[in-house]
């Protein structure tokens, strides 16, 4: 039987520190049809209860994540940087085997970063991805019949031929995304190191990211909290709610669907799943 946050709390004696933690893992955005990712929405619930514990003098997050969706990593570090100035409380972020890109935006959410050494952080980038099959289309028999008011409308369309203008159009939007994943990331890291390396992209373990400055510590996070806030420190673990019966049931979230479209995109979603984990030897 689940046990309610205010029943937990009211067994802990009132000298006891007690740390909410909220996991936040997996992919950020909406990865498909049928299953959420990381997002503002599945975590915000989350996050709300752990600021709210009374007496708490920090939240610890624990950051698993490849990257996905810039707008919803950025939502989330906003969420996690207001709600800590509200509440007045410090955030400890430790990561497990990866915080990249989107991932690391939200550990910069953190006032300290703890790292194991093998962890991954870094890929402070922007990539846009995707399948082209310009020619797929003539070869089976189908013609495609796209109609637009706008130039633009149909830009990067996968099954026709890519435009230099295009590419141009979406290499200046990278741009400004990586000016202002740069911009956060140099306001909540002070201590960074001049490395050429550092804005490209690429991505470091958990040792050299302390060198770097991405990072403030190699160490374990219940031995953090204990060395800050004593040995009778209790972790009070939150969940997200990701996943959860009602969505199982309506066939989100890992529940069953017979249509060959729910297939075929759970296919392409896993694929794409495993290639981003995969850049980061996962």
């Amino acid at each position: 039987m689940e046990v309610s946050l205010k029943t937990l709390m009211a067994r802990l004696r009132p000298d006891t520190p007690v740390i909410p933690l909220v996991r936040l893992s997996g992919m950020i955005g909406s990865v498909s049809t049928f299953r959420s990712g990381l997002s503002l929405q599945s975590v915000e619930s989350a996050l709300a209860r752990a600021f709210g514990v009374k007496g708490a003098p920090a939240v610890a997050l624990l950051v698993n994540s490849p990257g996905g969706a810039a707008v919803q990593s950025h939502l989330i570090y906003k969420r996690i940087r207001a709600l800590a100035e509200e509440k007045n409380k410090k955030v400890i972020v430790a990561v497990e085997d990866v915080a990249a890109s989107g991932g690391y935006m939200i550990a910069a959410a953190g006032d300290e970063i703890v790292v194991d050494g093998a962890s991954i952080v870094g890929s402070i980038g922007v990539l846009s991805a995707g399948f082209g099959f310009p020619k797929l289309l003539e070869r089976i028999g189908v013609e495609r019949r796209v109609h637009t008011a706008g130039k633009s409308k149909a830009m990067l369309d996968p099954f026709q031929p890519e435009k230099e203008e295009d590419v141009a159009r979406l290499h200046a939007l990278q741009e400004d995304v990586h000016a202002s994943f740069i911009g956060l990331v140099r306001s909540r890291r002070p201590g960074l190191k001049d490395d050429p390396d550092l804005f490209t992209g690429a991505f470091w373990s958990g040792v050299r990211a302390v060198d770097l400055g991405l990072a403030d510590r190699v160490g374990d996070l219940r031995e953090v909290l204990r060395e800050r806030y004593g040995d009778k420190v209790r972790v009070l673990p939150i969940a997200t709610g990701r996943g959860g019966w009602l969505r199982r049931r309506m066939g989100f979230g890992g529940g069953s669907d017979d249509t060959s479209l729910a297939l075929v995109e759970r296919v392409i979603v896993a694929i794409e799943e495993r290639l981003l984990w995969g850049r980061f030897g996962l």
